[in-house]
């Protein structure tokens, strides 16, 4: 079982390590829990991603909206999706970003905390893809930001109503990056990382300087966006990017 202190925590929007708490996990004697923390929701249940099929409903821990129950029908790690009613009446179907490990490779976080990645526009920002393929495969965006001294950063934006407690990211201290791919996220949703310092004081919401796109001034939210396509190769440009080229 979650521990008081760990669901406070999350309550609060202050865990500084929500991947080892949500999502789903096995106790000491192998019953497997899925957590979920989903403010304003009415109703959870965990399903199959195929069929649909209703393997557990969770119950709700805390007035925040934190929810957690065991499967007990199941005795090793699985595929499934949140089903989820919300306050307003409407339900939505969808993969748990809590059920997907980092998507950022160990090379690429050892220069990023060195300092000497060339590339780091390729790791950092807000990057749309699929993970799996097939029926298993789940669109989303894979967001990242290097912040070493944060004590918690948490995505926030269209995809989750601004609210820092749905999705806190992962935290490698070793390299200072902070990544999470939150599978419901799309092109042109709007958002903001939401930090804690490392005194846990909490700090303005800041835009991506990674970002893409953004939104016109004065509003100041990141936009997620795709890369522009490839410009073709034009006569003269070769010579004209030459080293001994003026």
């Amino acid at each position: 079982m979650l521990s008081d202190a760990d669901a406070q925590a999350l309550a609060g929007a202050r865990h500084v390590d929500p991947f080892a708490v949500l999502g789903l996990h096995a106790d000491a004697s192998g019953t497997l829990w899925v957590r979920a923390l989903l403010p304003t929701a009415t109703a959870v249940a965990v399903i199959e991603p195929v069929s649909g099929r209703r393997l557990a409903v969770l119950n709700q821990r805390l007035p925040c909206g934190l929810w957690e129950g065991c499967v007990p029908q199941r005795r090793r790690l699985f595929a499934y999706r949140l089903e989820v009613r919300w306050a307003d009446g409407h339900s939505e179907r969808y993969a748990d970003a809590y059920a997907y490990g980092s998507l950022i490779d160990e090379a690429d976080r050892h220069y990023l905390g060195e300092s000497t990645h060339l590339r780091p526009f390729t790791v950092l920002g807000a990057h749309p893809l699929q993970v799996g393929d097939g029926a298993q495969a789940v669109a989303g965006v894979r967001f990242a930001l290097w912040a070493p001294n944060a004590r918690r950063v948490s995505v926030v934006g269209d995809f989750n109503r601004w609210d820092a407690r749905r999705h806190p990211m992962r935290g490698h201290h070793g390299s200072g990056l902070w990544d999470i791919f939150v599978p419901h996220a799309k092109l042109g949703d709007r958002y903001k990382f939401d930090l804690l310092a490392a005194d846990g004081s909490a700090l303005p919401q800041h835009a991506d300087p990674y970002a893409r796109a953004a939104e016109l001034r004065p509003a100041t939210a990141s936009v997620v966006a795709a890369l522009p396509a490839r410009v073709p190769e034009q006569p003269g440009r070769k010579a004209a990017n030459a080293l001994n080229a003026p």
